[in-house]
């Protein structure tokens, strides 16, 4: 058994992989689950990607299987399927149709409110279910039918205490990227447009957080 982070780190090292030729599902995902090269339009790999990682990282799945119905069906029958508050780890499973038929999964990697980060198999921005590629995608929250939980040792690495400087620095550059994507307040919008207009800022990522240096320098520029 392995924590988040061992999970994570595996599936994180496969972003970027293609299936080949693009339209196959021939990938080594595949191959490894199959036992043979294997390729055509009766092997999609969403579910066999997350087979794979649990094995690099030694994290068990109710049932090894390339469907993502028979996985929702065997967390379910072993107390492992979950409704709603999905975090990191989680194996969420989406409905693209809203007829609660499973489409689609990923490996939730961070949650943010009413979207998620996963880091999802056989996926492109203009073919989310078959897309031929691994790929971190964000998605809305109400896209999900449910998610399996898994069994993790307790992962050390959330003990902050033991972090590195560099570890931190890190959360926090996530979280900024997080809350840049976050919409500006209306009430703020015409002081915001006027604030640009002067200099003072840009206007990027109106809702992340500030430094006391970049405070500084945007006081300075507005009394000039």
């Amino acid at each position: 058994m392995a924590t988040v982070s061992e999970l994570l780190e595996v599936a994180r090292s496969q972003i970027g992989t293609k299936e080949s030729p693009p339209g196959s599902n021939r990938v080594k995902y595949n191959t490894a689950y199959y036992g043979k090269e294997v390729s055509g339009t009766g092997y999609p790999w969403c579910v066999v990607l997350i087979w794979w990682c649990c094995q690099q990282a030694k994290v068990q799945l109710p049932i090894k299987t390339a469907s993502c119905s028979a996985l929702r069906n065997a967390a379910r029958s072993v107390g492992q399927w979950v409704t709603g508050g999905y975090r990191p780890g989680d194996i969420v499973i989406y409905d693209w149709g809203g007829d609660t038929v499973p489409d689609h999964c990923g490996i939730v990697e961070y949650v943010d409110g009413p979207v998620l980060t996963a880091i999802e198999g056989n996926t492109a921005v203009d073919n989310d279910s078959n897309g031929g590629m691994v790929m971190r995608r964000t998605r809305s929250v109400s896209q999900i039918v449910g998610a399996v939980r898994l069994k993790y040792e307790e992962d050390e690495d959330m003990d902050i205490s033991k972090w590195t400087d560099q570890q931190i620095l890190e959360l926090i550059e996530r979280i900024q990227a997080v809350l840049g994507k976050r919409e500006n307040s209306d009430t703020l919008v015409k002081e915001l447009e006027e604030a640009k207009a002067l200099g003072i800022t840009d206007g990027s990522n109106p809702s992340a957080l500030c430094t006391r240096a970049q405070a500084a320098v945007m006081a300075k520029r507005g009394k000039a």
